[in-house]
């Protein structure tokens, strides 16, 4: 009888601790690039992200996963396809999206932004779509919105969206090997192409700050934070840095300890970056939400840049504003 008392006690620790525990990899699968958004209309949590695990960052579709507390997450399907007729301008490497929810005219509206290999050639490019739910359907604007770089070099990938609540203008930033940013137009399908301005951080290294791609921006307690991703996807380097400024077009005072989150090789974490932050509503509570490698694809032949995952930590400030470096974690 103590046996069974004693397994029974055991069963139910367990148990609890599954219940309890949240482990990093939030989602399953392969997905990388994640874009969280708190929806005021539903008071759910949205994680949009590319589609990883295809040959050549080939995935051409993207889905969404909700939750209500951060934890446990499910799968609402895809919510945009560029191999069908919902874009009739791409048709592959559906990349790191970001989203915006807008209150117009009463209604919520949600304007979905990603990068997207066009039909006609010219290399990545970036659409928007539309819809009046955060899981969609979504209607696509029928053409690209950022078609060229504003230098001579780079890719027009890795957007992302940031409404300034300060002034209520909404902006657009992007790129590869450098960074951009834009007003949007009120109608949030468009820019304002007069106030296109190149905001690349200067310096570095691929051991400290060196921009490559990923940028983001948040705001708090009067400063604006940008974040960017330094070094390659598929390296175990790959991290995250970051700069503020007093303008959400700029310029950019890296920071003096830069470095916000970078691999843990001894926890098998590698690769943690290509972020989005997430403020929980009405809070000071601060979370990172990015993806890593998987720790079974490491090996340069085993592709590590389309084998990675999605996860969440909690993101903390100095009392002088400065970001703490951020512990990635296998649990939250």
């Amino acid at each position: 009888m103590k046996k069974i008392i004693t397994l029974i006690a055991a069963i139910a620790i367990a148990f609890g601790a599954l219940a309890q525990k949240s482990n990093n990899p939030i989602l399953p699968g392969f997905h990388a690039d994640p874009e969280i958004l708190y929806s005021q209309q539903t008071k759910r949590y949205y994680i949009y992200s590319t589609t990883d695990g295809q040959p050549g960052w080939g995935g051409w579709y993207f889905t969404v996963f909700s939750s209500k507390n951060l934890k446990k997450w499910v799968d609402e399907g895809t919510m945009l396809d560029l191999k069908s007729d919902q874009v009739p301008w791409a048709n592959g490497n559906a990349w790191a999206p970001c989203i915006e929810e807008k209150l117009i005219d009463g209604e919520y509206r949600y304007f979905f932004y990603y990068s997207g290999n066009p039909i006609a050639g010219g290399g990545k490019q970036i659409g928007v779509a539309t819809a009046t739910s955060p899981t969609g359907p979504f209607t696509d604007l029928g053409h690209p919105i950022i078609t060229k770089s504003p230098v001579r070099y780079g890719q027009q990938i890795d957007v992302d969206v940031f409404t300034d609540p300060v002034s209520g203008k909404a902006y657009l930033y992007w790129g590869n090997g450098y960074m951009a940013g834009a007003e949007l137009n009120p109608d949030m399908v468009s820019i304002d192409t007069t106030t296109i301005t190149v905001l690349t951080p200067r310096g570095g290294t691929l051991e400290t700050y060196a921009y490559r791609e990923a940028p983001y921006i948040f705001y708090r307690n009067g400063l604006y934070y940008f974040l960017w991703s330094v070094d390659d996807t598929g390296s175990p380097n790959y991290h995250v840095a970051y700069g503020t400024s007093k303008s959400p077009l700029g310029p950019i005072e890296v920071a003096k300890e830069p470095i916000v989150l970078i691999q843990n090789p001894e926890l098998e974490i590698y690769g943690p970056a290509h972020n989005s932050i997430l403020q929980k509503p009405g809070t000071d509570e601060w979370y990172i939400i990015y993806h890593r490698i998987n720790k079974n694809y490491i090996e340069r032949e085993k592709s590590p840049g389309t084998h990675r995952e999605v996860c969440i930590d909690r993101l903390y400030f100095n009392p002088d504003g400065t970001i703490k470096p951020v512990i990635p974690t296998n649990r939250e």
